[in-house]
């Protein structure tokens, strides 16, 4: 199980997460975001930006680990960036998923900012 860090949260982050789902192979539940641009860096040689638009949280972010893969989350398929291969080539993996949940963005109440 990996939860998105805390800095994608409606309530203390900048809303970019986007949902959940279970790997299909193992059960484990995966929540992703939305990518940003400075994750992009690695990626420049490549021309994958437009295609591997999100975050899948796969640990706890730390200092020699973002928390993150690059992905392409559809509706039964996630195509995951894991790594580059000898050539330096981009390993493209392909999880089989299910109870894919986009999460619903809350209304935001007119009392909302009084209850601070």
């Amino acid at each position: 199980m990996a939860f998105a860090d805390s800095s994608t949260y409606f309530n203390v982050g900048d809303s970019s997460i986007i949902g959940s789902f279970e790997s299909k192979e193992t059960g484990k539940l995966f929540e992703y975001s939305e990518a940003k641009e400075e994750d992009w860096v690695a990626y420049v040689d490549y021309g994958l930006k437009s295609e591997y638009v999100h975050r899948v949280w796969v640990t706890t972010p730390w200092k020699m680990d973002r928390g993150f893969r690059m992905a392409k989350v559809l509706k039964t398929v996630v195509y995951i960036l894991l790594d580059e291969d000898d050539e330096g080539e981009p390993v493209i993996e392909k999880w089989k998923i299910k109870k894919h949940n986009v999460y619903s963005r809350e209304k935001k109440h007119y009392w909302s900012e009084y209850r601070k």
